[in-house]
């Protein structure tokens, strides 16, 4: 092993990519000195992109007050990319899931007012050029909250709705856009998406993504229905049809939002990732490319860090490990073609325990280490290092 690729995602809340890549640096230099390691921080479009982005364009941050999901004030960034023509927008930065405690999350009351938020301060600001990431939200209102906050109208007949969350879907029956602000239909959005899935359906953001923001049973069939009924008032409204749009399910319909009422462009986020930070360039001579998440199984393959990685490496037949806190569906992840799954958290471990950055970190290091030993067991370059590491 001379080179070793690193593109792991964030172990959501609990370690960042940076701080994974890291980890994983430190144990392979450990035992293969002479390696060549070179880690690259990505996201999918969730939570990350907004520091890797203004890195990457050494641009600079924005720090404002803006409403969190459950419309409590907080202070939230967005970025100005380095050229200082585009604001960088991270939605997870200020209605991500990590900032709803577990116990009060509930998809009928999370809203992306604050996205729209910042937003708004960035067109008063004169900002025409966005690049927005919209993964790891905690919302699933179809963007509605969004649009309230840049100055869209939501009516039941003749009735103003005033209030937010998934449970304002089912009650509006028009959206007036006459009072939106000024600047939004002269600006440009790339919207950075880490899922396919569609607006409503079985495979739409209700269903697939509710439960883990909070959502029972009964409520994802009440917000599924809602944005079936949704759909074809959006279309009314703008002509475009967002019912089964590819990425219009991302963070609870606002990317169908995005779509329909900004005429933006959908993107793999971690496609916009991989280009940012350069990684087709590395890969010439490289014998190893190690990816990951925080849990990794089928939904993996939709769009996510690894399955963009694995990809890319893929066309210059480089072989790729997957590292993951969690993993299901091994047998898609294998067939897919990750010559490597790890999983780093043993079963018998508790989620809380198992979230800790202390242990995450030690796990980690452990499945670095059966990793090395997997791709060459009996090579001269894991046994003389460990050697020469045990002789000082």
């Amino acid at each position: 092993m001379k080179k070793i690729i690193l593109a792991i995602d964030s172990f959501k809340g609990c370690l960042t990519s940076a701080e994974v890549g890291q980890c994983v640096e430190q144990t392979i230099k450990e035992q293969i000195p002479y390696c060549q390691v070179i880690p690259l921080a990505v996201s999918d479009g969730g939570e990350g992109i907004l520091d890797i982005l203004v890195k990457a364009t050494q641009g600079h941050f924005i720090t404002i007050e803006a409403h969190d999901p459950l419309m409590r004030i907080r202070k939230a960034r967005y970025g100005v990319s380095g050229d200082g023509k585009t604001a960088i927008i991270e939605m997870a930065e200020i209605n991500g899931l990590p900032l709803v405690p577990e116990k009060e999350r509930d998809p009928m009351k999370t809203t992306t007012y604050g996205t729209g938020e910042l937003i708004a301060d960035a067109l008063k600001r004169g900002y025409r050029n966005f690049l927005v990431g919209i993964g790891g939200s905690a919302t699933n209102d179809a963007g509605l909250g969004m649009l309230q906050a840049l100055g869209a109208k939501l009516y039941d007949g003749e009735k103003l709705l005033e209030g937010y969350g998934g449970q304002t879907m089912g009650q509006v029956n028009r959206i007036d856009t006459n009072g939106i602000l000024a600047g939004l239909e002269e600006s440009s959005f790339v919207v950075a998406c880490d899922v396919h899935n569609p607006f409503c359906g079985p495979q739409g953001a209700a269903y697939v993504f509710g439960a883990q923001k909070g959502g029972t049973p009964a409520q994802l069939a009440i917000l599924d229905k809602a944005m079936y009924s949704l759909s074809a008032i959006i279309e009314k409204t703008t002509g475009k049809k967002v019912k089964e749009l590819q990425g219009g399910g991302a963070a609870g319909g606002l990317g169908a939002a995005f779509y329909a009422f900004m005429h933006a462009q959908l993107k793999p986020g971690i496609n916009l990732m991989l280009d940012a930070v350069g990684f087709d360039n590395y890969l010439d001579g490289t014998d190893l490319v190690i990816t990951g998440e925080g849990k990794a199984d089928s939904q993996t393959l939709q769009g996510k860090v690894p399955a963009g990685v694995l990809e890319r490496a893929n066309r210059h037949s480089v072989p790729v490990a997957l590292l993951a806190g969690k993993i299901e569906d091994k047998d898609q992840l294998k067939k897919a073609g990750f010559k490597f799954l790890l999983q780093t958290s043993p079963d018998t471990l508790s989620l809380p325990e198992a979230m800790k950055p202390k242990i995450a970190w030690e796990n980690i290091r452990r499945a670095t280490l059966s990793l090395l030993k997997s791709v060459s067991p009996q090579s001269a370059d894991f046994q003389s290092s460990k050697s020469e590491q045990t002789s000082a």
